[in-house]
């Protein structure tokens, strides 16, 4: 009999998936994560794999590239992903799958996979997958000399795409990706944008004598968010101690991209010879803890893998989402023509959509990605990026408190931002919503006091 292996954290894809490989007449095999499916693959030796590209614990690419190597493992493997970006196309052929298919998947999609397997019989098998670790188990700790006190929140790169300096976008400012985080005793660090090189000053300057340690959570690898950790000062003292966490890429680990980008001729100190501590580790689980602060992930619908991040700390949580398109406009725009704006594709966008809201629930700050008004986003479905009519629709569906539009568009200045902020506020104002909206500004700080002293967010 031939056997099926499905891998996806989202119980009901496993469920309808199971349901029609069943009626087929093959056996079936669950995991809810990547690595449990990982070690049923080489178990169960299954005749076909169906795997979400971005699965918990050990993503699909992860899964190709191993699986291929392996002798005699030669299963049809097919990547499922809820986007359907042509880089992750490519990088699911790269990396060994035989083809890639978008979901939400129908029978039909199915019926065209089993056209390889004719025959079989009736007899139907699950096999429950194995607990997790401990969410706890991989969690990587902090620590460093930052007091107690209140979170504080600042921005150094608020930019996305590519760095924009000049007269016109002073205010904002020009760098990528880069924001600053001290709660509960740690320094936390989201994205190494070209906003980290005025960090590292800044923290250098501050903390001449004394030995830092410093977390930097990674959300992707795209050249925007990691392209100014060459220049990061603290890096270059052999007494500092910097961890850095995120998950692996489509093609590459994550050690061997940032090592990448410092090799020559591209610049001439190579990661390795950076004189501090560096610890480059790969995420699996999806909630951990840096020290005190817990800290939980989730997959974005952005181009390879991209992960945003919230930060529970006593001082309040903050939740971290840089690049990022909303699925139930995504899907309802690039489903193909006899599927779109179907009952099936915009359910399944509205239930991820929901997912994402349910992730910054009540969060007191909310960065997120609102690249482009309405308008423009209309000419560029697909790039995965969001407007900031869906930011404001996702914190209040959220119940945020504040919201930092964020991953400003290089071509917008200064006036632009501060009119995109204006409609956002207007938008709140007839939603009769509390939501209060401001663009990421270079510089700003955000203050979240001690729960017990029942402040709100300050600047």
């Amino acid at each position: 009999m031939k056997t099926v292996l499905l891998i996806d954290e989202d119980q009901q894809v496993r469920e309808s998936l199971a349901l029609w490989f069943r009626q087929a007449g093959l056996a079936v095999i669950e995991a809810a994560d990547g690595e449990t499916g990982l070690a049923l693959a080489l178990a169960g030796k299954p005749d076909l794999i169906l795997c979400d590209q971005l699965a918990p614990r050990c993503n699909g690419f992860q899964l190709c590239r191993f699986l291929r190597a392996q002798p005699g493992m030669q299963p049809r493997i097919v990547l499922t992903s809820s986007g359907n970006y042509g880089v992750d196309r490519q990088g699911a052929v790269e990396a060994g799958a035989d083809e890639q298919i978008i979901k939400p998947i129908f029978q039909h999609d199915v019926a065209r996979l089993l056209e390889a397997f004719p025959g079989g019989g009736a007899f139907f098998t699950t096999v429950a997958t194995r607990p997790r670790k401990s969410a706890d188990a991989a969690a990587p700790s902090g620590g460093g000399v930052i007091p107690p006190g209140p979170a504080i929140v600042r921005f150094w790169g608020v930019r996305g795409s590519l760095p924009t300096p000049g007269p016109t976008t002073m205010h904002y400012g020009g760098n990528t990706a880069c924001v600053e985080v001290r709660a509960d005793g740690q320094l936390i660090i989201l994205d190494a944008g070209t906003g980290l090189r005025g960090l590292g000053l800044s923290l250098a300057a501050e903390y001449p004598d004394v030995p830092l340690s410093m977390t930097l959570l990674i959300s992707h690898t795209h050249w925007d968010h990691i392209q100014g950790f060459p220049f990061f000062d603290p890096a270059y003292n052999p007494r500092n101690k910097l961890r850095i966490l995120g998950y692996e890429g489509a093609q590459a680990g994550l050690l061997t991209v940032l090592s990448s980008q410092m090799e020559s001729p591209y610049f001439p100190v190579g990661l390795r010879e950076m004189p501090s501590h560096i610890a480059v580790e790969e995420l699996k689980d999806a909630r951990f803890h840096i020290g005190p602060v817990e800290v939980k992930s989730i997959f974005l619908n952005h181009p390879g893998v991209c992960v945003g991040y919230r930060i529970n700390s006593t001082c309040g949580s903050i939740a971290y989402l840089p690049d990022h398109e909303p699925y139930q406009r995504y899907k309802y725009h690039t489903a193909h023509p006899e599927f779109a704006g179907t009952t099936e594709f915009l359910a399944y966008g509205q239930r991820m959509d929901q997912r994402m809201a349910d992730f910054v629930r009540d969060a007191d700050v909310l960065i997120l990605d609102a690249q482009y008004d309405l308008g423009e986003y209309q000419a560029r479905v697909g790039w995965g990026h969001g407007c900031v009519d869906d930011a404001v629709a996702l914190a209040t569906q959220g119940n945020v408190k504040r919201l930092f539009l964020f991953h400003h568009d290089p071509s917008h200045d200064d006036e632009k931002i501060t009119r995109m902020v204006e409609w956002g506020r207007s938008f709140v104002a007839t939603l009769k919503e509390s939501l209060k909206v401001d663009a990421a500004r270079e510089g700003l700080e955000v203050v979240l006091q001690p729960a017990e002293e029942g402040a709100k967010p300050q600047s």
